[in-house]
C-alpha cells in the first residue's frame, strides 16, 4: 500500500466533504480558543502578579512561577486527555477539555492572591493540555490522505486567530485604561473574563461532532480482539513506539521552552521599552499604563501575523522537502531570529517587522509538529502518542520560565537603572536560545515520514 503523492496537484481542501470541513472548523475553533486563553495569560500576567502580590515582591520573578505551574497542568492533562481520547473518543474527549478550560479561565479574574490564581492556572493547563493531541487526531483520522498535511498545517496557522484576538482584547483594555474607564489594577480580570466566553459557546455547538468512522471500527474490533486503545503501557512496550514516543517528545521540548520559555516573554522586554519612552513624554502614569498595554497587545498581534505564514511555509516546506529537512530549517532560523530580537528591539517601530519574523520562526516548529506527530503513532495510539510528545515534555520544558525568571533575576541583582534591568532580560533570553540547536541531536534519532501513509501495528517499522 502506498500513500497518495504529497505532490498532487489538486490543493488539499478540494478533498473534504461538508461534513470533514465541520470537524475541521470544530477542532479548529477549539484549538482558536486553547490559544487565546493562552496568550491572555502571557498578556495579562505581569499585571495580575502585580496586582495579586504583595508589596516588595517581584512580579517578573513570579509571573515565570506562574506560567511554569500553567505549563505543568497542560502536561498533566495532555498525559490525561490524550489516552482517554483513545479510549472513548476523541470528539467527546475534545468537548471535556474545551469546556474545563474556559471555565477556569473565567475563574482566573476571581483570584484573591498568587496561590488562588496558580491553583486556576493548572486546572485551565489540564484542558488545555488535552486539546491540541485530541484535535489533531480527530483530523488525521477524519479527513482523506491526500488532504492530511495541507489540513493539519492550517490548523495549526489557524490558532494565530487566538492569539491575535488576545492582543485586541488587550489593545481594547489599555485603552479604557487610559480613558478611566477601568481601574489599572483590575484591568487584567476584564482580560480573563472576555477570553472565558467564545469557549462555552463552541461547547454548545460541537455536540453534533461524531467519532472518526475509523477509529469507531478500529475500536469495536480492539473490543472484539483484546488490542489496548490509550494505553500507555502498550505504547512504551513496543520498541517502535517507544522510540518515536520519547524522540518526538525531545522535539517538541525544544520547541516548547524555545516559545514559554523564551518567545513568550517578549511583553517583559517590550513592556519597560515603551514605557521608557512614554516617561520621556511626560504621560500621566494611567496613560503610560493604558499604552503600554496597548503596544504589548499590538505586539502580540505582529508576532502572530508572522507566526501565520510562518506556518503555512512550514507545511509547504515539510511536503516539499520532507519533515527532518524543514525542521532543521526552522531550528536554525529561530535561533537567529530569538537572540537578534531580545538583542536588538529597542522601539515602537520594531513591533512592526522585528515581531513578525521572530514569531514567523519560533511557531514554524509548531506547524511541523501538528503533521508529523500523528505519522509516528498506529490509530489506536495516535492520541495517545501525539499528546504525549506535545504536552508531557511540558513537565521539562516547564522548567524553562523558571530558569529565564532567576537567570535575569540574578544578572539584574544591583542593577541601579531600568536600562541595566533590561540588559539582563536581554542576556538571559540570549542564553536561553541555545535549547533550538539541541533540536539537531534529536532529528538524527527520528524517521523521515514523508510520502508514507500513517502506520500501523502490523507494518514494519522503517
Amino acid at each position: 500500500m502506498h500513500a497518495p503523492s504529497e505532490s498532487a496537484h489538486r490543493p488539499w481542501w478540494s478533498h473534504l466533504t461538508g461534513y470533514h470541513w465541520f470537524v475541521f472548523i470544530m477542532a479548529s475553533l477549539a484549538w482558536v480558543f486553547d490559544c487565546l486563553d493562552q496568550q491572555i495569560f502571557i498578556l495579562a500576567r505581569n499585571s495580575a502578579m502585580a496586582s495579586l502580590l504583595p508589596p516588595g515582591l517581584d512580579a517578573n520573578l513570579y509571573g515565570t512561577y506562574a506560567t511554569s505551574i500553567f505549563i505543568a497542568g497542560w502536561a498533566t492533562g495532555g498525559l490525561i486527555f490524550g489516552a482517554v481520547g483513545d479510549r472513548i473518543g476523541r470528539a467527546r474527549t475534545l468537548m471535556l477539555t474545551v469546556l474545563m478550560y474556559s471555565i477556569f479561565t473565567g475563574l482566573s479574574a476571581l483570584s484573591k492572591g498568587w496561590i488562588d490564581f496558580a491553583v486556576y492556572r493548572f486546572i485551565t493547563g489540564l484542558g488545555v493540555g488535552g486539546v491540541v493531541g485530541l484535535a489533531v487526531a480527530l483530523i488525521a483520522d477524519s479527513v482523506p490522505d491526500q488532504a492530511r498535511v495541507g489540513a493539519l498545517g492550517a490548523f495549526q496557522a489557524l490558532s494565530t486567530i487566538g492569539n491575535i484576538s488576545a492582543g485586541l482584547i488587550s489593545m481594547w483594555v489599555g485603552n479604557l485604561v487610559a480613558a478611566n474607564t477601568i481601574p489599572r489594577a483590575n484591568s487584567w480580570k476584564w482580560m480573563f473574563i472576555v477570553g472565558a466566553l467564545p469557549a462555552i459557546i463552541w461547547v454548545i455547538v460541537q455536540f453534533r461532532m461524531k467519532e472518526p468512522e475509523k477509529w469507531v471500527k478500529a475500536r469495536e474490533e480492539g473490543r472484539r480482539t483484546g488490542v489496548a486503545f490509550g494505553s500507555y503501557a502498550s505504547l512504551f512496550g513496543d520498541p517502535r513506539w517507544r522510540h518515536n514516543a520519547i524522540w518526538g517528545m525531545l522535539l517538541c521540548v525544544v520547541g516548547v521552552i524555545g516559545l514559554w520559555g523564551i518567545g513568550f516573554f517578549a511583553p517583559e522586554l517590550v513592556g519597560p521599552v515603551i514605557e521608557r519612552s512614554l516617561r520621556e513624554q511626560h504621560l500621566a502614569p494611567e496613560q503610560i499604563a493604558g499604552a503600554k498595554g496597548y503596544w504589548i497587545g499590538l505586539n502580540s498581534i505582529f508576532q502572530n501575523i508572522g507566526a501565520f505564514f510562518g506556518m503555512l511555509f512550514m507545511a509547504r516546506l515539510m511536503q516539499s522537502h520532507g519533515r527532518k529537512h524543514a525542521f532543521g530549517v526552522a531550528f536554525i532560523a529561530a535561533f537567529i531570529a530569538t537572540i537578534g530580537y531580545f538583542q536588538l528591539f529597542n522601539g515602537r517601530t520594531d513591533v512592526f517587522w522585528m515581531t513578525p519574523i521572530m514569531g514567523a520562526c519560533q511557531l514554524s516548529l509548531f506547524a511541523g509538529f501538528a503533521i508529523y506527530l500523528p505519522e509516528l503513532f498506529p490509530l489506536r495510539l495516535r492520541s495517545t502518542g501525539t499528546s504525549f510528545c506535545y504536552n508531557v515534555g511540558r513537565f521539562l520544558a516547564a522548567a524553562g520560565p523558571i530558569a529565564l525568571g532567576n537567570l535575569q533575576h540574578a544578572l539584574k541583582t544591583g542593577a541601579a537603572s531600568d536600562e541595566a534591568r533590561i540588559h539582563a532580560f536581554r542576556m538571559a533570553t540570549t542564553y536561553m536560545s541555545v535549547i533550538f540547536l539541541f533540536g539537531f541531536v534529536v532529528l538524527i534519532f527520528l524517521p523521515e515520514t514523508k510520502g508514507q501513509p500513517l502506520p500501523e501495528d502490523a507494518e514494519p517499522a522503517r
